[in-house]
This record gives C-alpha cells, sequence and structure tokens, in this order.
C-alpha cells in the first residue's frame, strides 16, 4: 500500500505546481484570489478602528477630472483657479503640488489615451463626473471647484451635441440637491445657456434640458429658471418640440417639465397662461390620440408609459384652479380620454384607467351634458366597471367612479324609456354585480343615511348609496315594465333572475 500512497503523493504535488503556475500566470487576480480565500472566521474590525467615510472616491480625483474638462482656450486661467480652490479648501499644500505634477502630464496622458483608445477622454471624464454627481457630498465638492463653470465655458465653446448632453447631465445631478440650487442659479449667465439649449436639434442633448429644468423648477430657487422660460419664442419652441418629437425619452421628459409646471402654484400663475394661448390643449389632443393609437399597434407596449404621462397631464389641468374649463370645455379630448377605458387587458394599462376616470367624473361635473354622449356606449360601460377593482384601493379614484357611474345610472332612470335599451342595462348590471358587491364590501359604507346633494363635492358614502338606490329603482323598474320582453330573449334565463333578485336585496340592504 505505500507505493500506492507515494504515487498519490507524487500527483497531488504536481497538480499542486499546476495551479501554483496557473495563478502566476493570472497576475492581478491574486489579491481577489485571496480575499476570497480568506478564513470566514477571522474577526471583524473593532467600531472604533472603522473610518467613517460616506464615499471612497477621492477628492483629488474628481479635481483631476474637472480639470480635464476645461476647453483649451480656458486651460491655462480656469485650471490654475481650480487648483488654488482645491489645494486651500480641500487638500493643502500638497494636493497643490500633486496637481501641479500632474498638469504637466495631462497632455500626454490625452495623447496615450487617444492612442490606445477610440473613446474621447473628455467624454470619458465627463461621464465618470455625471455619475459622481447623484452623491451630494461629490456634487458639493465639484461645485466648490468650480465645475459650474467649466461647464458653462464648454456650453459656449462647443459645436458637439455628445459634449452638451453631458454638460447638461451633470447639471441636471447637481441640480437634484436642493443646497446647490442657489450656486446654479448664482452662476452669471448659467440659467440663459441651459435656456438656450432648448434651441439645438439633437433629441439626447434636449432630453437632459428638459430634465434639468424640471428638477430646478421644482426648487426652492425656481423664479429665475421661470423668469428665463417666459418669453412666447421659448415656450412655442418648447410646444413644437412637444409636437413634434418621435423620441419617446424626449417625450417623456419634456411632458414631466410640463407636470412640473402645473405642480408648482407660483410657476403655474406665471407659465401655463401663455402656454394655453400658445396652444397647449389643442397639443395636448393631438398628442393623446396620436400616443393612444401607437400604444395599440404590434410591439409597442412601451408607449402606454406616455400615454399615462398624457392624461396625468391632462389630470393635473383639470385640478387646477382657473384651468378646468380648458378641459372640461374640450369635447375632442374628453372623447379620447373615454376611449382609454374601453381599452382591452386592464391589468396592463390599469393607472392609464385610473387617471382616466378621475379625469371623466372632473369633466361631468362641469360639463353634465357630456354625459348624454356615453349613456349608450355600453363598451364604455362595460370597461368602466371593469376598472372598479383598480380604483378601489384609491378614494380619490373610487369616489371619481361611484360619482360617474351615479350620473349615468340617473340617467338612465330619467332617460331611458326603450325597454330594449332598459334590457341591455340589466344584463349589463347582473354581468358586473359581482364587482359591485366586492367593492362596497371591502369597503363598509359609512353613514348610508347621508343626504347630501352633490357627489362631486360630499364623501364617497353619498355616492355609493346614490348608485344603490338608483340600480334598485333600475331593477324595480325592469320586473313591472321588462316581463312581457323576457320572451324575446333567449339569453335570459333562471339564472338571470336569480342574480337580479340578490342585486335587489343587496342595494335595497346597503341603500335603506
Amino acid at each position: 500500500m505505500a507505493p500506492a500512497r507515494e504515487e498519490e503523493g507524487s500527483r497531488a504535488a504536481e497538480e499542486k505546481e499546476s495551479e501554483k503556475y496557473v495563478e502566476e500566470e493570472a497576475g492581478g487576480d491574486d489579491e481577489d484570489d485571496a480575499q476570497e480565500d480568506a478564513p470566514s472566521h477571522l474577526p471583524l474590525a473593532p467600531r472604533s478602528e472603522i473610518l467613517d467615510i460616506s464615499t471612497t472616491v477621492d477628492p483629488s480625483y474628481i479635481i483631476s477630472l474637472i480639470r480635464r474638462l476645461l476647453p483649451h482656450n480656458l486651460r491655462e486661467g480656469t485650471q490654475s483657479q481650480v487648483t488654488e480652490n482645491s489645494a486651500t479648501s480641500v487638500m493643502g499644500c500638497e494636493m497643490k503640488q500633486e496637481l501641479r505634477n500632474e498638469e504637466r502630464s495631462d497632455d500626454l496622458d490625452d495623447r496615450q489615451s487617444l492612442t490606445e483608445d477610440a473613446k474621447d477622454p473628455w467624454e470619458d471624464c465627463g461621464c465618470v463626473l455625471w455619475d459622481l454627481a447623484a452623491s451630494k457630498s461629490n456634487a458639493e465638492l465639484m461645485v466648490n471647484n468650480l465645475i459650474l463653470e467649466v461647464l458653462l465655458a464648454n456650453l459656449h465653446v462647443t459645436d458637439s451635441f455628445r459634449v452638451m448632453e453631458i454638460c447638461l447631465g451633470i447639471i441636471g445631478n447637481l441640480a437634484c440637491h436642493e443646497n446647490l440650487s442657489n450656486a446654479i442659479i448664482s452662476t452669471n449667465g448659467l440659467v440663459e445657456t441651459i435656456v438656450d439649449q432648448l434651441f439645438r436639434d439633437d433629441s439626447a442633448c434636449l432630453s437632459e434640458a428638459f430634465r434639468l429644468l424640471a428638477v430646478s423648477l421644482r426648487t426652492s430657487n425656481f423664479i429665475s429658471f421661470t423668469e428665463a422660460l417666459l418669453p412666447d419664442q421659448i415656450l412655442s419652441r418648447i410646444l413644437w418640440i412637444i409636437g413634434n418629437t418621435l423620441n419617446s425619452t424626449l417625450l417623456e421628459k419634456s411632458i414631466d417639465f410640463l407636470l412640473a409646471i402645473i405642480y408648482n402654484q407660483d410657476v403655474r400663475e406665471i407659465l401655463l397662461q401663455p402656454l394655453v394661448k400658445l396652444g397647449l390643449p389643442n397639443l395636448i389632443v393631438s398628442l393623446l390620440a396620436s400616443e393612444t393609437n401607437k400604444s395599440m399597434e404590434v410591439n409597442q407596449p412601451e408607449r402606454f408609459f406616455i400615454v399615462d404621462l398624457t392624461l396625468r397631464l391632462v389630470e393635473a389641468l383639470s385640478t387646477a384652479d382657473n384651468y378646468s374649463d380648458v378641459i372640461s370645455s374640450n369635447g375632442d379630448l374628453f372623447r379620447l380620454v373615454c376611449e382609454v377605458v374601453k381599452l382591452p387587458d386592464k391589468f396592463e394599462v390599469a393607472s392609464l384607467c385610473v387617471s382616466a376616470v378621475v379625469i371623466i367624473a372632473n369633466t361631468l361635473a362641469d360639463e353634465q351634458h357630456l354625459i348624454l354622449g356615453i349613456l349608450n356606449d355600453f363598451q364604455f360601460l362595460q370597461g368602466l366597471f371593469d376598472v372598479l377593482p383598480f380604483v378601489s384601493d384609491d378614494s380619490q379614484a373610487r369616489n371619481a367612479f361611484w360619482c360617474i357611474l351615479a350620473r349615468l345610472l340617473h340617467q338612465v332612470d330619467e332617460n331611458v324609456s326603450s325597454t330594449s335599451n332598459l334590457h341591455q342595462f340589466v344584463l349589463l348590471l347582473l354581468h358586473k354585480s359581482f364587482l359591485i358587491e366586492e367593492d362596497i364590501d371591502s369597503h363598509l359604507v359609512d353613514n348610508p343615511g347621508d343626504n347630501s346633494s352633490s357627489c362631486d363635492v360630499e364623501g364617497k358614502s353619498y355616492a355609493v348609496t346614490t348608485c344603490l338606490k338608483r340600480i334598485a329603482c333600475i331593477l324595480e323598474k325592469w320586473n313591472k315594465e321588462g316581463a312581457a320582453y323576457l320572451e324575446k330573449d333567449d339569453s335570459w334565463d333562471e339564472n338571470h333572475g336569480g342574480k337580479a333578485r340578490k342585486l335587489l336585496s343587496y342595494c335595497l340592504k346597503y341603500s335603506s
């Protein structure tokens, strides 16, 4: 047995030698492998020895990246300013000397990177800073080291759309930090230069411009950007971009920009009226029609997100003071929103339908005559009931649903004299009765005896109770007048009769 052990030992030694050779060939992987093979039983370092550092990015690295973004015609003057600022505020004299040494090797590094890699070194540095600017501590360091001045200089001299996009992207990330918004508006000429980028003809550049403007309008220092956007030439350009772009990202960012205007009351008071005067309502109608059609095309479900944003824009306008009539008076827009409710597969378009229900309820509160246009549209009525499970957890949307239904049922009770139409309504109610019962059972009706007079201003309980009373009236009317019609309808059977009695009993129980 001894020889066998020796053979096994020699084979093991050879395998060990082979593994050692592979590890030596791997070179840079040694440290990673050593860390992975480290014993798991070793204790962690004491808390007192763990450095409390929010970022592992060396400030000198960030400063060197800023210096590399300098336009060549400004390198000498501004670069020395960045060096002096960083040396006194961050690193001290040693960093100052280090940066001077780096300055001497800048051109050599750039030439080497150009020969070794096809990528533009400016673009590489800019993209790194773009990512780092998302961190508050990094962003503050950048601003303290004149990055805003450097980016402004680039925007003034460059003809590259990619450079413009990166500059705007970095500023956009800086603007996300509320404490830096004042530095942005305080940089001489920066706000005006940013607004001027709206006249570029590059979708990526425009997307970043709109993102930056939307973020800036949501900060406490919004007034500078608001005033810069006020001229009709600029607002007309904005509407033209939204109405003509085929780029979904640009469309998304531009609609979000409009939402930022509407959601900020102070900005809305300044910019919304001129936008409406320049044709915003017609633009919304055109946009909603176009995007709804696109979303229904094959392999275009991603366009539903644009439809959702557009409906949010319509919803925001429908609830804005002094502007709800802009939405409610537009019959074409009302019809388009109703078409959204008819969309199939409610799971994919749930958020769209929720917004549509709120818009329809707000519109009917101002323009009650529009209810007659959807009274006999059974495809809309069926779609409306199918939305109920998706609004159940949203108190505003749920109340909007019951208010719409209350108005519809009132018109059925008052205006439907044809027995055939009444029969269709009864069949629809019976088919969707389980949705009604599930919603009410999950939301116990509060104060069913409430005698409030208007569902659009009172609580949800009144809207629900009103609907149940009117459903009961329709069913009782059907029992009296529709019996003779049953002989002509082969689809009516005992199951329908049982459902009708059950639904009537349920409605009387919760509405009495």
